[in-house]
């Protein structure tokens, strides 16, 4: 009897009609997508393959001998295996962190293409039955709609771009990390590979020291307990050697990581200890202004701003109005108009939040920027430190331990050989080696290090504009 009542009328028939094409039309359905982990691994494994096609490389070139080296993009080429600029390219892709990343952005930039739309009309619907007598049914439709007459909606689409900015430099900042880890990663490799070569080198050496000393013992010319030192400390460098090898896989497996291969990858990569990136004199100000970190921040506060400019827009309240159809002796048209009135809320709480949270964006940025200023000046003191250590070691202790060296040989030529000296000299040359190595690696750590505070170098006409990559699958 009620279906029939309300179903009965023209005005309903249409009003059903057009509410249900309208929810068949807008609305948008389910679909499930589950994670396949072996799939994954296996297009992992597959990026050795697609490193070597031409597309990949036509998208990595781009991003080569950029924003470090701020001249033009180079050519990926890894046939003959990866260089430190290539796999600071590669990594721009391959990163896992850097992927998770760039998706978080894209949930930015979905909230903001979809930002500031009108809330959908709603649909009511009344119907009431008099039980006592035979009286018809009394039915009643309306469609009420909310009219944001205070421009809460372009506020909302600002807010909304500038959580997508926040994100973005976000992006960027983390991209501008991974290309600094990458190059620490690789400068710890290659170190690791030269000490493996100069331990496998020293190795050898006293190898045949070793041989000498047994051979002076089987004469009675070096007693049994000289001649055990020699072999105790051969032991003792074959160990370091099998350390420096094993130190030298992990090296290459934490790079592998950082460049999103899989462990199992065979690419070559080219160890090479480059120079030290040239470090930029301009002031402390200019400095700020290219700290991808300040930089994030700067867009954070730009959110916060938006975030309270919405916040006191939504204090107007929005108008509602709503029409529709009744019947109940007579047909009869159904007409109403709401709106708040703002004076016990008015948005009170969401406005005093949404103040003191860009105070705290204030203040993270400013404590940020003098974060920054004492970590440049005291990457710069122990840059400085190094260079000094460094230069130390060249002008004073190798040119002394060069002319032990020869001292050395000149007794031997004369046919005189002490296996002591000579194993102390060769310990020597090799301890100075090292230290000059590590030396070697703790400027350019530190110089990475001051470039990755540092920012960015601005772009200059005829340079590639350093920007985040679009997380495209080569």
């Amino acid at each position: 009897m009620l279906i029939r009542n309300i179903l009965s009328g023209t005005p309903a028939i249409a009003m059903t009609a057009a509410l249900g094409s309208a929810l068949l039309g807008g609305c948008q359905s389910y679909e499930p997508r589950p994670i396949d982990l072996a799939q994954h691994r296996a297009s992992v494994l597959a990026r050795d393959t697609a490193l070597l096609t031409p597309d990949t490389a036509g998208l990595i070139s781009p991003h080569i001998a950029r924003p470090d080296a701020g001249h033009t993009p180079g050519v990926f080429d890894a046939s003959d295996g990866l260089s430190l600029p290539e796999g600071q390219a590669l990594a721009m892709f391959y990163n896992p962190d850097l992927r998770v990343s760039r998706m978080q952005a894209g949930v930015a930039l979905a909230e903001f293409e979809t930002a500031g739309l009108w809330q959908d009309p709603e649909f009511g619907f009344d119907a009431s039955d008099i039980l006592s007598s035979n009286a018809p049914t009394e039915t009643g439709f309306v469609l009420s709609l909310s009219i944001p007459i205070s421009g809460r909606l372009g506020v909302e689409k600002d807010r909304a771009g500038a959580h997508h900015a926040e994100a973005l430099a976000r992006v960027v900042h983390e991209e501008w990390a991974v290309r600094a880890e990458v190059r620490r990663a690789w400068i710890a490799w290659s170190t690791g590979q030269e000490r493996a070569a100069l331990l496998q080198g020293l190795v050898e050496q006293v190898e045949s020291i070793v041989q000498i000393a047994e051979d002076l013992g089987s004469a009675g010319e070096l007693s049994r307990i000289e001649s055990r030192l020699f072999v105790v400390e051969l032991a003792k460098r074959q160990a370091e050697l099998s350390r420096a090898t094993a130190d030298k896989r992990r090296a290459r497996m934490r790079l592998l990581a950082l460049l999103g291969l899989s462990p199992e990858s065979t690419f070559v990569l080219q160890p090479g200890l480059a120079n030290a990136a040239e470090i930029p004199e301009a002031s402390v100000i200019a400095m700020i202004e290219r700290n991808t970190e300040l930089a994030t921040l700067r867009a954070a506060y730009r959110a916060a701003e938006q975030s309270l400019r919405l916040a006191i827009r939504e204090q107007y309240p929005d108008i509602a109005i709503g029409a529709g159809y009744g019947n109940e002796d007579d047909d009869r048209l159904l007409l109403g108009v709401s709106i708040p009135i703002p004076v016990l809320n008015a948005n009170r709480p969401a406005i005093a939040r949404a103040r003191a949270e860009r105070e705290v964006a204030r203040a993270s940025a400013h404590a940020a920027a003098e974060r920054f200023e004492h970590a440049l000046a005291q990457a710069r003191l122990e840059d400085s430190e190094i260079r000094n250590q460094r230069a130390g070691y060249e002008e004073i202790v190798l040119p002394l331990l060069d002319e032990q060296a020869a001292d050395v040989r000149r007794v031997i030529e004369l046919g005189e050989f002490d296996a002591l000296l000579v194993l102390e000299t060769v310990s020597g040359m090799f301890e100075a080696q090292v230290a000059m190595l590590e030396l070697r690696q703790s400027e350019l750590i530190s110089a990475t290090n001051i470039t990755e505070l540092i920012g960015p170098p601005p772009v200059l006409p005829g340079q590639i504009e350093f920007e985040t990559t679009n997380g495209a699958n080569p």
